[in-house]
């Protein structure tokens, strides 16, 4: 099952909404204001975040923004009456995925909805553990301020961990992500995650980097 958090303060269109939602399995969450939406971000996981742009205590753009950069990779389907496109523009440079002008059919929120919640978000550009901080764009990762080089696979293989976090991520998982359909011989992954935990954990006091007993890899905080 599907969960999304709506972020809508015309309570009649929420309450239309989540109903319709229910009726396709997916859950749903509701914010009537952009301070609440953040605050329900950070103690549940959401698959979507279907955002008004027009809210109280802080609009939608701020509130992708803010999302973008903590480096919250959830999918974001703005609703809005604006339908001009410099408004589209804003809503995709604040770091949404997808736009969908009031009145909309149900229908095809449901289609939307459906379609991003099999991806996160490719419009994130920060991803954070702690004092771990891997900057994207500029294709950097430091911990502590401290600069750290990785090798290209290195760095893919953080990607992962990060993108994933605080979920547990399989062996299996890991190598799809890096060696594709091609599987590397049995030490090559065990080789590299020594690589990467040489340089993200080794230099520091609090290890980053766990294995998970019969179940993969997770980067986590506190374990």
């Amino acid at each position: 099952m599907s969960t999304v958090l709506l972020v809508e303060d015309d309570l009649d269109l929420a309450e239309t909404v989540m109903d319709y939602l229910s009726l396709e399995i997916i859950d749903c969450d509701h914010a009537s204001n952009g301070l609440a939406s953040l605050q329900l971000m950070k103690e549940n996981h959401y698959d979507v975040l279907l955002l008004d742009l027009n809210l109280p205590r802080m609009d939608g753009l701020t509130v992708c923004e803010t999302l973008r950069q903590q480096g919250n990779d959830i999918p974001i389907l703005m609703l809005t009456a604006r339908d001009q496109l410099s408004d589209k523009i804003a809503g995709f440079n604040a770091g949404s995925d997808d736009y969908l002008v009031k009145p909309f059919e149900l229908d095809e929120l449901i289609v939307r909805v459906q379609a991003l919640a099999r991806r996160r978000s490719g419009q994130v550009k920060r991803l954070q553990c702690g004092d771990l901080v891997m900057n994207l764009d500029a294709k950097s990762v430091s911990r502590s301020d401290q600069p750290i080089k990785l090798s290209p696979i290195s760095w893919r293989l953080l990607e992962v961990l990060m993108r994933a976090q605080p979920q547990v991520v399989s062996k299996q998982a890991l190598e799809a992500a890096v060696w594709g359909d091609t599987p590397p011989d049995s030490d090559s992954l065990k080789v590299h995650l020594f690589h990467l935990r040489k340089a993200i954990d080794a230099p520091f006091d609090t290890p980053l980097i766990h294995t998970i007993s019969g179940h993969g890899f997770v980067i986590k905080h506190e374990i």
